[in-house]
């Protein structure tokens, strides 16, 4: 850990002066980290069943018990399928005996505190002061949940997912990467090498889109860091180039989709920039605005390392180039969305790490060593985005910790479920509930651990993305199309719901029926079809 603070290759070779700096520095940071690792979490809450970390958790549960979720199997397993984040979890879980919710609940723990980590490690090759390192890892504990433009992701998610994985491994790949072209000696620079290739390889295996763009931020930074001036304008252009090109080729090459896909597909408006709102188009212009002038400012200060300004062009140059493939081959209007679905602005996830980082420094060199404005600033930037999460899950507690009681009523009722009906129970549900008021995006499989039809908001993303569930999640809208509408009875429920196999129906607790309806609560009940 003492080897953190400088590059790898000088440790060896320092006085012992400098070792004592450098094993205080260690223990600096790993008590800066791992309170800041609790800070985030008690600002940015734990939400494990929500969103994506329900999608996630759905397929650890089928895995580890292949009895559940006979129906609607593939929208569970979508998530497992090119990624081996379930079956690892699902092996911690056997391997360790201490059941899902405490597993996930301690790897989502230690996930971030290996993010701010090597957050931290990252900040140690672009600064030598304290204060700018710490405001770095700072900020980015503060901000560990900001929306990330055009992706429709947060930058860390408060849950688990095969992206609390990929991330941490990105910022590795990239520590190593830097630390490559300073190192002295040919096997030192190998071993650097082939760490940040194991970083990336763990990436793409934990999520293989994010992975990708890993390795192609990997690949400009290190045409940015090489000595040589043709290696770094050829290199940048060939890779940039090879972009653009491929993402040309697919588009060219692409089959036209059936209409039915085209439906889905539009049902992810922040893949299409055209389709954006004049406010979203800061979230990508901004930083990138930054990032440029980090870039093109050569710091006049000892604090700064070498390693900064290059760091600011890779992330500038991944930026620009997703944006240009997004804005030339992401429409809506197109007879193939191939490019649309690779999501090519999901690179700015590195654009904004290294957003963050450069900002928090200069932030951290401006407060000092006065703890009275590190105090202030902390709680001003954490409590903006403490308000933005108990605004997006205002109904549900703020950490959702193993154990705890569920006070959502959508919970409570999913909770019923799970344990007073059969496990081959098939569920109904209205086709957008996740966005229903009360109910915080919390996901009914994961939580029920029953099946269901497919919903328009989660399984709609999985079908974007996988066009082979379109038809099957085509045929739950229709289903469930209406279902607590006025005027709906319940010969019209079972008409469109008993041909797909529905034994169950979830519906808002005002709306009128003759179903037997064992439970049920002030805003939904739970209901068996006859």
């Amino acid at each position: 850990m003492a080897t953190f603070a400088i590059p790898i290759d000088r440790a060896a070779t320092e006085p012992k002066a400098v070792r004592r700096f450098l094993n205080t520095d260690g223990r600096f940071a790993a008590t800066l980290v791992t309170a800041l690792t609790f800070f985030a979490i008690l600002v940015h809450g734990y939400h494990p069943y929500a969103e994506d970390g329900g999608l996630y958790l759905a397929g650890v549960e089928r895995l580890l018990d292949p009895a559940l979720f006979p129906h609607g199997t593939a929208f569970v397993l979508e998530p497992t399928r090119l990624s081996v984040f379930a079956p690892a979890i699902a092996a911690l879980v056997r391997a360790t005996h201490l059941g899902l919710a405490v597993v996930v609940f301690g790897v989502h723990v230690v996930s971030v505190w290996v993010t701010l980590f090597a957050a931290w490690m990252l900040a140690c090759r672009c600064w030598a002061s304290r204060p700018a390192r710490a405001g770095a890892v700072v900020l980015l504990a503060c901000w560990l949940s900001l929306p990330v433009a055009g992706t429709a992701l947060v930058w860390m998610d408060p849950y688990l997912t095969a992206r609390s994985f990929s991330t941490p491994c990105m910022v590795l790949a990239l520590v190593w990467l830097l630390d490559v072209t300073s190192a002295a000696g040919r096997s030192a620079r190998r071993n650097l090498l082939l760490r940040c290739i194991a970083a990336l390889v763990v990436a793409a295996a934990m999520h293989p889109l994010m992975g990708g763009y890993a390795i192609f931020a990997a690949a400009i930074l290190g045409c940015v860091r090489s000595a040589s001036r043709g290696v770094r304008l050829g290199g940048i252009g060939l890779i940039v180039a090879s972009a653009i090109g491929a993402a040309a080729i697919l588009q060219a090459t692409g089959r036209p989709e059936s209409a039915e896909y085209a439906r889905v597909a539009l049902t992810r408006t922040y893949w299409f920039p055209a389709a954006w709102s004049w406010y979203e188009w800061i979230g990508l212009i901004a930083p990138l605005a930054i990032l440029g002038f980090f870039a093109m400012r050569q710091s006049d200060t000892q604090s700064v390392r070498p390693a900064t300004c290059p760091l600011a062009r890779m992330a500038f140059v991944s930026g620009v180039t997703g944006s240009v493939v997004a804005i030339l081959f992401a429409h809506a209007g197109s007879s193939s969305h191939l490019v649309a679905r690779l999501q090519p602005l999901r690179v700015f996830h590195i654009v904004y790490l290294v957003m963050v980082l450069l900002l928090g420094a200069k932030l951290g060199e401006a407060l000092k060593c006065r703890l009275w404005r590190w105090s202030g600033a902390t709680a001003l930037l954490a409590g903006i985005m403490f308000f933005g999460a108990r605004n997006s899950f205002p109904d549900s507690p703020h950490l959702e910790l193993p154990g705890t009681v569920a006070r959502n009523p959508w919970v409570e009722a999913f909770v019923w479920i799970r344990v007073h009906t059969p496990r081959d129970a098939f569920f109904a549900l209205d086709p957008d509930y996740i966005n229903s008021p009360q109910e915080d995006a919390q996901c009914f499989r994961a939580i029920a651990e029953r099946s269901a039809l497919a919903d328009y908001s989660k399984d709609g993303g999985e079908a974007s993305i996988a066009p082979d569930l379109t038809e099957e999640w085509v045929a739950g809208q229709r289903g469930q199309q209406g279902l607590n509408a006025a005027g709906t009875t319940d010969d019209s429920r079972l008409a469109a719901l008993t041909p797909l196999g529905v034994t169950w129906v979830v519906l808002n607790a005002a709306t009128p029926t003759d179903l037997d309806c064992p439970y049920s609560n002030s805003v939904v009940k739970v209901c068996r079809l006859r």
